[in-house]
This record gives C-alpha cells, sequence and structure tokens, in this order.
C-alpha cells in the first residue's frame, strides 16, 4: 500500500491528543465508608472498574478516529503492479476516423466524441511523456511520430478529419506496436476509440500474427466504445454502365446497387444520376431492413471528353456512402488508322468508315509503318498480317491500352495469322476452310450474342432478333479457349466475331475477311452499323474496375514527354511529381488516393490517364465485434498486457487513475471512521450514566 498524499501522516501527532485528555479527565472517585452498607461496597467496585475499561476503550476508539482521519486524507492506495508512478509514460491514441465515425447521435458526431474523451485524458499525462496519434483512416498516408508537447498534441487531435478511407484497427495497432517497442519509458499505453464494427477489427484471420508479443507486460490497453447500435443509413454497394456503347445523343443506362444498411424499412428514398455534376435522371425505392435493390437510371449522353456519372442518395445518417463515381473518356473525334496488305482488300472497310462525320480516317500499307506514330491514334484495324516485333511505337501504342481489330485479308493463311495472333500474346490453333472466290457456300450464321455491345439495340425494332446471315466461301476456323466472348458464331460452333482481353488491351477478331472473294459480308445492311459500332466501342477508353480509397494504382507514364507530372484529385487540388524522382521514369506507384472521386494524370496539360476511387462499402455495415470477440483477437495476437474495457457510461477518468495508480482507499477508510464515531457515542453515553449513579450512592 501506498499514500499519494504522505505529507497528511504529519497528522498522527494528534493522536496525543486524547490521550492527554484522558488522564487529565481522570477523576478519583471519593470512598465514604458506610458501616450499614458495607455489603455494597464489592459491588461499586466491580462498576468502577468496568467504568475504567469503558474509558479505555473510548481512548482506543478516539486514537483509531484520528488515525484514520489521517490515513483517508493521505490517500493510501493499493498499488498497481503495471505501474511506476514516478516514471515517464508513451501512449497512442488510435482514433477510428473512418467514415462510420461521422455518425451524429444527441451527443454529436462519433469522431468529435472520441476527439472530446481524447482531449480530457491528456490532463492525465505529465511533462516529459510522449503521445502519437494515430488517425486510423490515414494510416497508409502518414508517418506518425511521438511528441512531448501536450499543445501540440490537443492541435492534432483538433485537425483530425472524417477520412474516405477504410482500414482495420488491427493494422493500427501493428503502427502501435512498433512506436511503444522503440520508446525507452516503462510505462506504456495504447488508447483506442473506436465504433466496434466488426468489418474494421481485421480482414482476415491469416493477416493476424503474434506480433502482440513486442507490447510489454507494462503496457495497457484501453478500449473506448463509441458503438451507437441503431441508425438509419441507406449506401451505395456498386454502379456501373449497364452493357452499351457510349455515343453522343444516344440513350445509356446505369445500373446501381443500393443497399439499406437499416434495422427498419426505408421508404421512397431518391436515387439520382448526375454527369459532370449535373442531375440528369432519378427514381424513387423503398427498401426493407438489411435489403438490396438494383436501380436503373437511363438517360442521354450529351457530353464528351472524360466524363463523370455518378449516382447519389439523399442525405441519411451517413454521408460518404450515398455516392459512387465511375469515369469514361468518350472522343468526340475518333481517330482511326487501317492498316492493310492490300488497298482493294480495305475498300468496304473504308467505305463503311468514311461515312461517319466523327471518324478522321487514315490508311497505310504494312510495309509502311516502320516510322509512324501510332500514339495519335484511337484504334487500329489491321487487315492482313505482318510482324509487329520490330516496332516500338506500336508497342507504346499498346501500353497506352489502346485496342485492335483483327480482319484476314485476301492473302492471310492459317500460319501468317497464328504469327500475328502470337504478337499480341493470342495463341490458338487456326485452319483454313473452303475457297476465295468460290460459289460454293460452306457456312453461315449460327448464335448471336445479341446482349453484347456491338450488337444490342442495333435494330430500330427493339423485338428484332435475327440477323440475315452472309454466305461465306472461305474463313478460318480458330479453335477458342474459355476466355473470349463470342459474339457472332458460325453454324459449326466455331467463331466468325469474338472479342478477347487480355492485360490492359481489347481485342475484336474477324475470322473471314472483309472482301467479296471470301463473302459477300460487305453487302449485307449489318455490315455498315456493325463497323461504326466497332469503332465507338473500341475507342472508349473507360476503366473496367474502380479502386477502393487508399488502395495504390499503377500509372504508366511511357506517353509522357515531360519531365513534371499533375495529379488533379477529387477535390481539385494538385499534385506534382517529377518523373526524375521515380525508381522507374515510365511507371509511377500513386499510393494517395484517400478521397473517393476521380483522379486525372496530366502531362503538360495533356490527359494521358485517369482513374475512380469509391469507398469500401463495408464501412457501412452495423455489426459490431464483441468484447469477447475483441478479448479473443487479443490471445490471437499474443498481447502481454492489461487491457481495459469502457463504455460511455463508465467513468473514463477514475478507470484510468484506478489501472495507473490502483485502487485508493480513503473512502473505506472515512466509514471506518463513521463506525468508529457511533460506537464511541454510544459507549461514551454508557459510561456517563454509569458515573452520575455511583456519584449519587
Amino acid at each position: 500500500m501506498t499514500f499519494l498524499n504522505p505529507s497528511f501522516l504529519f497528522g498522527l501527532i494528534a493522536i496525543s491528543i486524547p490521550i492527554v485528555l484522558h488522564f487529565l479527565n481522570l477523576r478519583k472517585l471519593k470512598t465514604v465508608e458506610f458501616s450499614t452498607l458495607t455489603f455494597l461496597k464489592e459491588l461499586q467496585k466491580n462498576k468502577i472498574k468496568r467504568i475504567k475499561l469503558k474509558q479505555l476503550l473510548l481512548l482506543l476508539i478516539r486514537i483509531l478516529i484520528i488515525i484514520f482521519i489521517v490515513l483517508a486524507f493521505s490517500r493510501p492506495t493499493l498499488k498497481n503492479t503495471f505501474t511506476n508512478s514516478t516514471a515517464n509514460t508513451s501512449a497512442v491514441f488510435i482514433i477510428d476516423n473512418t467514415f462510420s465515425m461521422s455518425l451524429i447521435n444527441e451527443k454529436g458526431s462519433l469522431l468529435n466524441q472520441a476527439k472530446f474523451i481524447a482531449k480530457n485524458l491528456l490532463n492525465n499525462f505529465q511533462a516529459g511523456d510522449e503521445i502519437t496519434i494515430i488517425d486510423i483512416g490515414e494510416l497508409k498516408f502518414r508517418n506518425y511520430l511521438p511528441s512531448k508537447s501536450l499543445k501540440d498534441v490537443q492541435n492534432q487531435i483538433e485537425e483530425i478529419e472524417i477520412s474516405d478511407v477504410s482500414n482495420t484497427l488491427n493494422l493500427a495497432l501493428i503502427e502501435a506496436s512498433k512506436i511503444l517497442y522503440q520508446s525507452q519509458n516503462l510505462n506504456k499505453e495504447v488508447y483506442v476509440f473506436s465504433d466496434m464494427q466488426r468489418s474494421s477489427l481485421f480482414n482476415n484471420k491469416e493477416e493476424l500474427s503474434d506480433y502482440g508479443k513486442i507490447f510489454s507486460e507494462y503496457t495497457r490497453l484501453y478500449l473506448f466504445d463509441l458503438s451507437n447500435d441503431d441508425y438509419n443509413n441507406l449506401g451505395i454497394v456498386t454502379f456501373k454502365p449497364d452493357n452499351q456503347i457510349f455515343q453522343l445523343n444516344k440513350e445509356i443506362s446505369f445500373t446501381a446497387n443500393v443497399k439499406n444498411y437499416s434495422k427498419e424499412k426505408s421508404n421512397n428514398n431518391v436515387v439520382s444520376l448526375f454527369i459532370n455534376g449535373k442531375r440528369s435522371a432519378q427514381k424513387n425505392i423503398s427498401l426493407n431492413a438489411n435489403e438490396s435493390k438494383e436501380v436503373i437510371l437511363e438517360t442521354t449522353l450529351q457530353d464528351s471528353g472524360l466524363v463523370n456519372f455518378s449516382v447519389e442518395l439523399e442525405d441519411d445518417n451517413i454521408l460518404a456512402d450515398n455516392q459512387f463515381h465511375f469515369s469514361l473518356e468518350i472522343k468526340n473525334k475518333i481517330s482511326v488508322l487501317i492498316l492493310t496488305d492490300n488497298i482493294n482488300d480495305s475498300r468496304f472497310v473504308k467505305n463503311a468508315l468514311e461515312l461517319n462525320p466523327n471518324v478522321n480516317l487514315d490508311e497505310l500499307l504494312l510495309n509502311q509503318i516502320r516510322a509512324l506514330n501510332f500514339k495519335k491514334y484511337d484504334l487500329i484495324l489491321i487487315i492482313g498480317t505482318t510482324n509487329f516485333e520490330n516496332t516500338p511505337d506500336f508497342k507504346n501504342y499498346l501500353d497506352e491500352s489502346k485496342n485492335v481489330v483483327i480482319f484476314p485479308s485476301n492473302n492471310t493463311n492459317p500460319i501468317n495469322l497464328n504469327t500475328l495472333l502470337k504478337f499480341f500474346n493470342l495463341k490458338y490453333q487456326i485452319s483454313e476452310k473452303g475457297k476465295s472466290n468460290s460459289e460454293q457456300v460452306i457456312n453461315e450464321f449460327g448464335k448471336v450474342d445479341f446482349n453484347h455491345p456491338l450488337l444490342k439495340n442495333i435494330f430500330v425494332d427493339a423485338k428484332k432478333n435475327k440477323i440475315e446471315s452472309p454466305s461465306f466461301y472461305k474463313y478460318l476456323k480458330i479453335n477458342l479457349s474459355n476466355n473470349e466472348k463470342q459474339i457472332i458464331r458460325f453454324i459449326d460452333g466455331s467463331p466468325f466475331l469474338f472479342e478477347m482481353n487480355f492485360m490492359k488491351n481489347k481485342f475484336i477478331v474477324f475470322t473471314s475477311a472483309p472482301n467479296l472473294s471470301w463473302n459477300d459480308f460487305p453487302m449485307k445492311s449489318l455490315f455498315v452499323p456493325l463497323l461504326n459500332k466497332i469503332v465507338y466501342y473500341m475507342s472508349m477508353k473507360g476503366k473496367d474496375e474502380y479502386i477502393i480509397t487508399g488502395d495504390e494504382i499503377n500509372i504508366n507514364l511511357s506517353n509522357s514527354n515531360s519531365s513534371i507530372i499533375k495529379i488533379v484529385k477529387p477535390n481539385n487540388n494538385n499534385e506534382f511529381i517529377n518523373r526524375d524522382s521515380l525508381q522507374t521514369k515510365d511507371k509511377l506507384n500513386y499510393k494517395m488516393t484517400n478521397k473517393k472521386g476521380t483522379y486525372k494524370i496530366y502531362s503538360n496539360e495533356k490527359l494521358i490517364d485517369y482513374f475512380d476511387a469509391n469507398i469500401n462499402p463495408k464501412e457501412s455495415e452495423q455489426e459490431k465485434f464483441t468484447i469477447k470477440e475483441f478479448e479473443d483477437y487479443l490471445n490471437t495476437i499474443k498481447y502481454n498486457g492489461k487491457y481495459f474495457y469502457i463504455n460511455q457510461k463508465d467513468d473514463h477518468n477514475k478507470i484510468l487513475y484506478e489501472s495507473r495508480f490502483g485502487s485508493e482507499l480513503w473512502k473505506y477508510f472515512l466509514i471506518i471512521v463513521l463506525i468508529l464515531l457511533i460506537t464511541e457515542s454510544l459507549i461514551a453515553r454508557n459510561t456517563k450514566k454509569d458515573l452520575v449513579s455511583i456519584n449519587e450512592k
């Protein structure tokens, strides 16, 4: 046991007061010999003995009263073995600032509540203590350093804002373990302020290790439970364009998946589609508790360039998950290059595309491409075969995620087509069927995928789902793997038209030449609209996937001719990166994706790339982890220190104090004093009656 105010122990000198008073107040009884009362003499002696015993007992009680009063003011404490009260403390404050902490209840937002408690706890620290502030949402973007300035720490807490990035408590504790491991202070503490989301504890058990051993046995971990059991929240889970081609003044549609994360039904919620910040469509939706629904939003495309599409919900208790972004670069003018073995082979393709005012068309023979700048083209159509191995500019064209359409020419055979396809890492078994300039029809269209963007809505009459088949005299039979999308098949099941994605490139391949010696396809009504739809489809520079905020993105800089790269963030702040500072000048691993929205990458004010970052829908889940689950987690990571759970009703200052210095006993000592005072009063009253009765006799 220790005393927090040991100077009060000098008050024990007051013990002498009742002792002195006891001896001063002793009165010797007057002896009166009375012959007729001799028989009462022995009885009187016994009473006097009892009175003396009671007076001694009163003296002892009064001494004890003084002792316990003095001890109470000296604040006796059962010392905590985890604390050295004379040593400095190293503390880490882990504050959850993920967007679920933006929830507002009667006490304000959960984040502001966490910040208020954290600032209040600073009163328990002294000069020389070290404090580190970790905000979970920004964990991937900052280097955390301890500070001995309480004012600086307070400012750091004040500056914490809600983040769009979701991280786990496990990652934050790993960072805390590193910080405390480097500290020389004996006392070590971790304060966790969380809304107890189960999804934010850790991602999966496979990522857990026994790093908890790094925490010393003197470490104290305080978990502040700020959870709110019930609130109303709807969120966007996914948002994507439907299977379509984006053309100006044409109808487009998007599908948004909306989920009700609440425990009650939500009625008549407005879901809106925005294009470049302007509302273009909206629908109402009602959802039962924990129900998800898909909403289709349709509008007419009137913007070109880099177009930002977003879906938004009305405001509710959590705002961050009410918006989802998707961007697409839509060309106003499309530059197309036709590369061919023979001008005669490209005649029908060229005529079909020249009818389109939005297409700028160039044509070259395949043997003229050595010094060609391919970067200026949005799409290349190859009619024939050649070897591109010694054409570095063509490789750069592919590195820019641009696409290629391949037709056989009149001179194409299985061997040279295989050579061409292998250059694009497309490897197939190919055989030749039929003869050119033959009148014998050997194949026709079989199965057609009308859900593919190239054929979807290709007819004015939406109910029409049959294409007039060309007559084929010759084609190349290709045995596909399972990775291709077969758009049009022949009757024998082999492909006439298929799509293949490899790396960042998209390939459309025809298996019969666009000339009348192989087929009469150029004379059919499908030919012109199909080729033009292919141009729009293949020139769209879209992203197949969005990234989650906080994820690292690889940016290709090979098409940049500037030493300075500008990145425009969703909040319109600019970040400038010197390519000379990069390990690889043609590649940038960009990590600062901490805001949801569209990121644009410029070189000399030319847009060279872009990507969309959206929040992690897991952060919207209401399910909480239990105290038992957290304790199991601590056991899994082999945490060695002491753990304290603090809910919103607890006196956190008291729990912190007792965990540091132990349990104070002054309250119990005052109760003992009260009991002794009552006992003293009863004994004193009884003793006084005995004295009076003796004196009367």
